[in-house]
């Protein structure tokens, strides 16, 4: 009896990570009046990163290739590239372009051109949340996609960490500051997801309270890849919820 209690108990384990696998990735459903929106955070600059053990952002490309490959995903699912977004955040990849020795944002604008979809340069985090809420008249065009690449803890987008200020942001969005967006804007059946570390350990459940809208987060790291999508770096130990 005991084993039959054991092997219930996995089984529907299984099943609970196998749903919350397929939900957090789940296909936005296409609407001509809908609009998806990619936003990119910045990377960190090798000046303050390279005394760490396991240095971030290495490779300059993390945020934007994650944002590349989840566009080129939802323009082969039939969303149209003229109604896809992209905002990134500008002043750290002209700070990294110093590092780098080369134009940072003019390779994402011609990123961004040949992927056909609209590229919007931000500084501030107003910025963001003000065009969530009103760059387009969202009685009648709803926010069906958005999804988040770069820095984060358990309580806020970090779009300049470790860029300015070692270790720190200047730049963010808070989880006390989701009270800002305002009712309405996404669609009912919209998929919102994080994909930086910890957000599904705090910011997740304020993100549903703020909106009444589920956003998937990663409880622990996510890791950035090459030709995928991030992933746990620890999926033993982490997973995607809200």
């Amino acid at each position: 009896m005991t084993s039959m209690k054991h092997l219930i108990a996995f089984l529907l384990a299984l099943a609970l990570t196998a749903t919350a696998s397929v939900a957090a990735s789940k296909t936005p459903v296409v609407s001509a009046n809908s609009e998806y929106i990619m936003l990119s955070g910045g990377p960190s600059l090798l000046l303050w990163e390279k005394w760490k053990d396991q240095p971030h952002d290495l490779w300059w490309l993390n945020f934007i290739r994650a944002a590349e490959i989840r566009i080129q995903q939802l323009k082969s699912q039939g969303v149209p590239a003229s109604r896809i977004i992209w905002f990134v955040y500008q002043p750290a990849f002209e700070t990294r372009s110093k590092q780098e020795g080369k134009n940072l944002v003019g390779e994402i604008s011609s990123l961004s051109s040949s992927l056909g979809v609209k590229l919007k340069l931000f500084s501030r985090s107003q910025q963001v949340i003000s065009y969530l809420n009103s760059g387009q008249p969202r009685d009648q065009i709803k926010i069906a996609d958005l999804e988040y690449f770069g820095h984060s803890n358990k309580a806020c987008w970090m779009f300049d960490y470790s860029n300015i200020v070692d270790s720190a942001s200047k730049v963010w969005i808070h989880e006390d500051e989701l009270n800002q967006l305002a009712p309405g804007i996404f669609a009912k059946d919209a998929f919102i997801k994080s994909w930086g570390c910890h957000t599904g350990e705090s910011m997740s459940q304020k993100f549903r309270r703020a909106t009444g809208m589920k956003m998937w987060g990663a409880t622990g790291r996510s890791q950035y890849m090459t030709h995928e999508l991030p992933v746990l770096a620890d999926p033993d130990k982490s997973k995607w919820r809200y």
